[in-house]
């Protein structure tokens, strides 16, 4: 006998969008299997088999039980639904029909978005674009030193943060699903480059489900504090501790932004600002931190993140990196300007770009690099985002000294 979803509160409606809530998962029914009692769901590009037990508890789209799932409709291929699997990801804990948002996000003309990186003197909504202040795309001159001193800086540490030749510099990733998606993918051809530092171990920290607001707070004994618990069980899986992370690249967004602009950006803003601070006490030896906004989102088809909430994230980072640049003493990083609240910011690969059309790193995308929400990246999204990364990493200032093998001379 199923039982009904309902009992166990794992779907929260906020203004006519189901929020995640302890990894709830949307996707399409591809297939089922009656006798094995099983079904094939597409979720973000990657199909997945789970095992209708009878204990999962099962809703329609009108959110009454459903008795007999496999009889149902609502379980037929190309059927939209939302599901939470249980730990080991082999047996489906819950399961609703339908899409479970709002529906398609509001229309939006994309047409005359620019990339920050390729806005130059013009402004959106009277912000003047460039990753950093005045329409720029390099590094203020002061704030460019201060970033090229820490990365020659980095040495490799043994488990308790003390410099030693077997040492590691620990890179962890910090973000959503999209951001671990990219960063699983990312690390898979690092590890495989000739040219990736030995000492370097990528750890991805990443988890769906977990944005901005979700993990700003480590001690909230709820979202945040699972999350960098997992973070922390992550880096003792790779056989490394807090003490050796160095450096750190996020991503992050917010589920179902609504506010308008600026009100969404300065939000997400100060999250950011909470959690490179919240990081800054937790990983005593990290010195870089690499940000990177959202990618386009003019392809989506629910309201997690449409546009243009996520060509504005881009400000977002752009503000907080400024507060740090003008000297903002909660974000100081340089001990000798006074107590250090953070760590040095710095924007990572700029990841936005208008659709199809070319942004200044020649980065473009299709429909075919996004699943079926339009949001998270297909398989070959996440390559594309990974190769743009390792490109960058491979190539930056401040990235070369720790992340690219040192020549023979």
């Amino acid at each position: 006998m199923f039982r009904p979803l309902s009992t166990i509160a794992v779907f929260v409606f906020v203004a006519g969008l189901v929020v995640a809530q302890d990894e709830i998962r949307r996707g399409t029914v591809k297939s089922i299997d009656a006798e094995k009692k099983t079904v094939t769901i597409t979720a973000n590009g990657k199909d997945e088999t789970f095992t209708l037990t009878a204990s999962t508890r099962v809703m329609g789209a009108d959110s009454k039980v459903v008795a007999k799932p496999f009889d149902d409709k609502g379980l037929s291929p190309g059927s939209a639904v939302q599901f939470k699997s249980d730990k080991d990801g082999k047996a489906l804990v819950g399961l609703k029909f339908g899409a479970g948002n709002a529906g398609q996000p509001p229309k939006f003309d994309v047409s005359k978005l620019k990339p920050l990186t390729g806005m130059g003197t013009e402004k959106y909504q009277g912000h003047d674009g460039g990753l950093y202040a005045g329409g720029k795309n390099e590094r203020p001159k002061e704030h460019d030193a201060a970033g090229l001193a820490l990365a020659k800086a980095l040495r490799p540490l043994d488990a308790d943060g003390n410099p030693v030749n077997t040492g590691k510099v620990v890179m962890l990733s910090v973000g959503m699903s999209n951001t671990t998606q990219a960063f699983s993918t990312f690390k898979r051809l690092a590890d495989t480059d000739k040219e990736k530092h030995p000492d370097l171990v990528l750890v991805d920290g990443a988890q769906g489900g977990m944005t901005a607001t979700r993990i700003k707070d480590p001690d909230d004994k709820a979202s945040g504090t699972k999350y960098w618990e997992v973070a922390d069980q992550r880096l003792k899986t790779a056989g490394v501790t807090r003490e050796q992370v160095q450096v750190a690249w996020i991503k992050q967004a917010d589920a179902g932004p609504n506010q308008g602009f600026p009100k969404y950006a300065e939000t997400l803003r100060d999250e950011l600002r909470q959690i490179v601070q919240a990081m800054h006490k937790r990983f005593p030896n990290l010195k870089m931190v690499y940000l990177s906004s959202r990618t386009y989102g003019g392809y989506a088809t629910t309201g997690l993140n449409p546009e243009p909430y996520a060509f504005e994230s881009g400000f977002s980072v752009r503000w907080l990196i400024e507060e740090q640049t003008k000297g903002d003493k909660e974000l100081n990083f340089d001990p000798k300007k006074g107590a250090v609240k953070a760590p040095y910011l710095l924007w990572g690969p700029y990841l936005w770009a208008n659709g199809t059309t070319k942004n200044s790193e020649g980065l473009s995308y299709e429909q075919s690099d996004y699943g079926n929400d339009g949001t998270h990246p297909s398989p070959a999204g996440q390559k594309k985002i990974a190769d743009h990364m390792l490109k960058f990493f491979k190539s930056d200032a401040t990235a070369k000294p720790w992340f690219v093998r040192p020549t023979k001379e």
